[in-house]
């Protein structure tokens, strides 16, 4: 296991106001357009992927701020991380495009989205399982 105690402490730190941070902006957002539809998620998602590639960019090798390795982490790993773990993705498959890595972007891309709604749905499926038992 990589890294030391501070480090984690700083991710850990970063991923609670992260969390807090997006189950209050989805709350707001739903508040204000209805829940017909998961807008909530979707700015989150739209807004973390944003924070993450900017403050990446920033603070990476050619950027115009230089932080500290536990600060940069805090930021992408801990807030983006517990904000949406959809920013994390994103910049992951920026990266893969930016290194000319096209297919394997469009296999994270593609992979993606069809293992997570296929293990949703089977852990949909196993709690309604579950559940169908413990009623009986």
């Amino acid at each position: 296991m990589g890294g030391n105690l501070i480090t984690y402490a700083w991710i850990a730190f970063g991923s609670a106001l992260g969390g807090v941070a997006r189950y209050g902006c989805s709350q707001l957002i739903a508040n204000w357009f209805g829940q017909t539809f998961p807008w909530g998620t979707l700015l989150v998602n739209i807004l973390g992927s944003f924070i993450i590639g900017f403050f990446a960019t920033m603070t990476g090798p050619d950027g115009r701020l230089m932080v500290a390795p536990d600060i940069r982490l805090f930021v992408t790993v801990g807030i983006c991380g517990g904000y949406t773990t959809f920013s994390s993705f994103s910049l992951q498959t920026l990266n893969l495009i930016q290194d000319g890595e096209m297919v394997r972007a469009g296999m994270n891309v593609g992979a993606s989205v069809v293992l997570c709604l296929v293990s949703v749905w089977l852990g949909y499926v196993a709690a309604a399982a579950l559940n169908v038992v413990r009623g009986s």
